[in-house]
């Protein structure tokens, strides 16, 4: 990897991607949900990013909930689809460096996940926190790959590179120029193979 590095320092790229509602599924929490919660929702009911308008308990009782079940939710995320292909693709051309809110307890399952799951990567991050400016300047993140809508704005306007935004339910607002809204991976891909050219 090393050499091939070396002999492309001009066209290599280093992509800043989020886990969760991007590379895997954005409607892997709702069976969940479903189930413990007795609700009987989709993923297009889930209008924002905060799961607690959708429950009847409380934000402690939710939290208890969540760090109790993650593990296990973490461990069996389905895909996104077409996500494998392209970020195995990907990874022979750029540096592909996944940065997540997960917290850093999550760290060996994670990349157990991504090894089961076959996708190669360079570098796995878990923050902690939603806020990843700090770790994309940190990591000189060329292009940014979100599905939270805050996220995306702020890590675009704060470090001046490109974000693409995973469309979902729980994120339409406005996005200002620098975030560029795609349906899939497929999309994803196109329009990053016209930003290389440029």
């Amino acid at each position: 990897m090393d050499i091939f590095l070396k002999g492309n320092q001009n066209k290599m790229k280093r992509f800043g991607i989020d886990i969760d509602g991007t590379v895997t599924c954005p409607s892997t929490f709702v069976p969940y949900l479903n189930q413990s919660f007795d609700l009987n929702i989709t993923l297009e009911d889930i209008k924002e990013y905060d799961f607690m308008p959708l429950v009847n308990v409380t934000r402690e009782e939710f939290s208890k909930w969540f760090h109790e079940n993650e593990p296990l939710i973490y461990s069996k995320s389905p895909l996104a689809i077409g996500a494998k292909q392209i970020l195995n693709k990907w990874e022979k051309e750029h540096e592909l460096y996944f940065i997540s809110a997960r917290g850093s307890h999550l760290l060996p399952l994670t990349k157990k996940w991504f090894v089961q799951n076959e996708i190669d990567f360079h570098h796995i991050e878990l923050i902690g926190f939603h806020d990843k400016i700090a770790a994309a300047k940190k990591h000189e993140i060329d292009l940014f790959f979100e599905d939270k809508h805050d996220n995306a704005v702020m890590i675009s306007e704060e470090c001046n590179i490109p974000v693409i935004l995973f469309n979902t339910p729980y994120n339409q607002d406005p996005i200002p120029k620098g975030v560029i809204r795609v349906d899939n991976w497929n999309v994803a891909e196109e329009w990053v193979n016209t930003w290389l050219t440029k």
